[in-house]
């Protein structure tokens, strides 16, 4: 049964968001490409959007059971991960071009969950997207997604396959990760021999 729900406009940076049960944020050591969403920590997910740098139409529901699949052509398939509750509330952070941002409205109320008896405090993720224009870019794509959240055990997670190329860009991405910042930094010599009036 549905118990709350929240429904509000995100204004995205370039890499998609991060929601979940954690206000401690880094960019994730990987991303899921192939994949719309994927494990950041075990209390987030990132989630990979069609819009780079644009609106999104985020709705979260919270309930107290799996609900029954959304049907119809208008969402694509849905995946899910389990996440653990690292504290009571919902966050949804933006991945900005070396930053990330909160994106909770100051205006919406905090979607709460009470932490289980048992104090494995599990949760299951179900993501539904869909984008008026599926073509990656910049603008309003019509993009929305339908984020729903229940008490449940961790279970493995639910993806299509991925192609070969999407391996790589993981792999790619994970390498720039690793590699320190300093591999980035350019060292110049002054060569000018005169002096500036």
């Amino acid at each position: 049964m549905l118990v709350r729900a929240s429904s509000f406009t995100v204004d995205l940076g370039e890499g998609g968001y991060l929601i979940g049960f954690t206000d401690g944020y880094e960019y994730p050591k990987e991303m899921p490409f192939g994949w719309r969403c994927g494990p950041a920590t075990d209390a987030s997910a990132v989630v990979l959007t069609t819009t780079d740098t644009g609106p999104l139409q985020l709705t979260v529901q919270v309930h107290d059971a799996p609900p029954a699949p959304e049907t119809g052509a208008e969402w694509e398939r849905a995946e899910e991960i389990s996440l653990q509750a690292d504290l009571p509330a919902l966050y949804v952070a933006t991945l900005e071009q070396g930053d990330i941002l909160d994106a909770w409205p100051d205006d919406e109320p905090p979607l709460e969950f009470p932490f289980s008896s048992d104090g494995s405090n599990w949760m299951r993720m179900r993501l539904y997207c869909h984008a008026d224009d599926p073509e990656p870019g910049i603008g309003d794509h019509g993009e929305r997604h339908l984020v729903q959240l229940w008490p449940a055990p961790h279970t493995p997670p639910v993806h299509p396959d991925i192609t070969e190329a999407d391996r790589q860009a993981r792999a790619d991405y994970a390498a720039d990760m690793a590699s320190p910042v300093e591999s980035y930094t350019a060292t110049y010599t002054d060569t000018h021999d005169g002096e500036q009036d």
